[in-house]
């Protein structure tokens, strides 16, 4: 019945996970000095942005090119 340092191993494995748990929202980094309605909105915007990139994705259109795309094969000669 000898297991060797796996017992010992799982348990500071378990701890680590275990060392961020525990803190309300507020406390963890990204939102220090924010207040909840500030983190709401902050959210927000970031998902609306999200979903706006999603939008355009699903419709097939790259928007972030200037002009017509200017790609190799956009040559004007």
């Amino acid at each position: 019945m000898t297991r060797g340092n796996q017992r010992d191993l799982a348990r500071e494995k378990n701890l680590k996970n275990q060392k961020g748990k525990g803190q309300s929202a507020a406390e963890t980094e990204a939102n220090k000095g924010l207040s909840l309605q500030e983190r709401q909105l902050r959210d927000a915007a970031k998902m609306r942005e999200k979903q706006q990139l999603a939008a355009q994705k699903k419709s097939g259109g790259n928007n972030n090119t200037p002009g017509n795309g200017g790609g190799a094969a956009a040559s004007t000669n």
